[in-house]
């Protein structure tokens, strides 16, 4: 894996409303200074988009993104979506339990996972397709059980899934904060989010599966060069992580919840503690690592997370926006947000094989009125 493994506490960018004004700690700080998010859903000007200094550079400013499809309608809550090789999606329905198959605008069954038991905020998550689909035909799913969260694997041959196999178990499962979010890094591992479950003791214990990011080969065994070798864990002292992206440096990056006043971009770094419960943002212990950007939660709540030449996109539930934010060297510039409130609860993010986005609402999950055509999946031309 191509990025650096030492304990970063990352330089912060604070994006919060405009009706809270800057937030500050009161300590002596040598990061940039804070910035506030205007929100727009009309292309910024270049000033609004240029990041305080030093920051991540382009050579020009990005055009504003462009919904430019709907490959689905009338879905439940679509939590996960990843591509087969041959650009068929595959996506998971949270409360449905359904797997779906997405070609051409064509929306097939491909199977239903039994073992899922949906409440709240858990059901059937996130999926990752092996990176040797073409060879193993494999796919790998986050399920939420009755006794736990669990990572499953199955394969998929002639347009169905086969039978379950549990890889790894015994994921602390609640009503919230389940976590579920699956990717494959470029060192070939399966990166997993999972949430404490409403138990904030849970994030920052070593011995909890809950409030982490695991590391995993595809049979469930803790990935070599993990922090215990012995372990699954990758870092902890997180609340609830449902976005995992890397970036063209092989950074991972997660956003992830805050309770009731930031939310957070974060950069993974082995072995870190992310803090969740001693600080919700920002802190100012240098054993616990900093986010990047935060968010006041009435604009973010974020979800999914994906990377596209040199952006993150991230989805934002409370927030029913897209947010873009420009990513280089390790370090996160200023956020800018499109289509607020135009779509509703924006959950999953991800790249299509032709570049664009395919973003997924999530205006049926129980915490919001949907339209006559929710829950849909949008293309997105990123601009």
């Amino acid at each position: 894996m191509g990025g650096r493994r030492s304990l970063v506490a990352a330089t912060t960018l604070v994006v919060a409303a405009a009706v809270l004004g800057a937030c500050s700690d009161g300590e002596e700080d040598t990061s940039p200074p804070t910035v506030t998010a205007t929100p727009s859903d009309e292309a910024p000007a270049p000033s609004a988009t240029r990041p305080t200094s030093p920051s991540p550079s382009r050579e020009q400013p990005p055009g504003p993104p462009r919904v430019v499809d709907t490959v689905a309608r009338n879905l439940s809550v679509p939590w996960g979506i990843d591509f087969l090789p041959d650009g068929t999606a595959i996506v998971t329905e949270r409360d449905t339990r359904r797997v779906l198959a997405i070609k051409g605008g064509r929306v097939r069954q491909v199977g239903v996972i039994e073992s899922a038991a949906p409440q709240g905020e858990a059901g059937l998550l996130g999926v990752a397709v092996s990176p040797g689909f073409a060879r193993d035909r494999t796919i790998f799913l986050y399920v939420t059980t009755a006794e736990d969260n669990r990572i499953v694997r199955t394969t998929y041959r002639n347009g169905r899934l086969g039978t379950p196999e549990v890889i790894l178990d015994g994921i602390p499962n609640g009503f919230i904060h389940d976590g579920g979010r699956l990717q494959f890094g470029p060192d070939g591992h399966l990166y997993a989010s999972t949430g404490e479950t409403g138990i904030p003791e849970l994030a920052p214990n070593p011995d909890s599966l809950g409030g982490k990011i695991l590391r995993i080969t595809t049979d469930g065994d803790p990935a070599p060069g993990n922090p215990d070798p012995s372990s699954p864990v990758w870092t902890l002292g997180h609340r609830n992580v449902q976005g995992l992206a890397f970036d063209d440096d092989d950074n991972l990056w997660a956003s992830e919840f805050g309770a009731s006043t930031f939310d957070e971009l974060n950069l993974i770094r082995k072995g870190g503690n992310y803090g969740w419960p001693t600080f919700e943002g920002r802190g100012d212990d240098p054993d616990l690592v900093n986010p990047q950007v935060v968010w006041n939660t009435s604009e973010a709540s974020p979800s999914g997370l994906a990377y596209v030449d040199g952006q993150l996109w991230l989805g934002a539930l409370q927030g029913q926006r897209l947010w873009r934010i420009d990513v280089a060297d390790g370090r996160a510039a200023r956020p800018t947000d499109f289509f607020v409130g135009r779509y509703g609860r924006l959950r999953t993010v991800v790249v299509a094989p032709d570049g664009n986005l395919w973003v997924s609402t999530s205006n049926r999950d129980g915490r919001a009125t949907p339209g006559p055509e929710d829950d849909q999946i949008l293309v997105v031309d990123p601009g």
